[in-house]
């Protein structure tokens, strides 16, 4: 068998010259930008995926802390709002008795005004 000058790959069932070989190479190259360039933008974007969820992290810390104080809050509000109604109850129990002991004392007097 005769074996040709230069550089020659099978592809398919035929030799390839070296043109072919060198638009191939090109071919392959230029890929391989392709690709690179879609590494780097998938690795930005996991970078920008990690950032996310790291503030998510800090964000759902804080919102537990924040339904903590809430919470507090809550309480300190019902009891201010609990103080107000306990005076009043208390004025109208000291009405209720002073009306009491007066119609008492009116009756036990006879029913005769002073």
């Amino acid at each position: 068998m005769i074996r040709p000058k230069g550089l020659f790959l099978l592809q398919r069932g035929r030799n390839m010259n070296q043109d072919e070989i060198s638009e191939k190479l090109v071919e392959v190259d230029q890929r391989s930008k392709s690709n690179k360039h879609r590494l780097d933008k998938m690795e930005e974007r996991q970078d920008n995926l990690e950032q996310l969820t790291s503030a998510f992290t800090k964000m759902e810390t804080e919102q537990s802390y924040i339904k903590k104080d809430v919470g507090e809050i809550k309480a300190d509000v019902k009891t201010l709002a609990e103080k107000p109604a306990k005076r009043w109850e208390s004025i109208v129990e000291r009405v209720i008795t002073v009306v009491v002991g007066a119609v008492v004392g009116y009756f036990l007097s006879g029913g005769r005004l002073p």
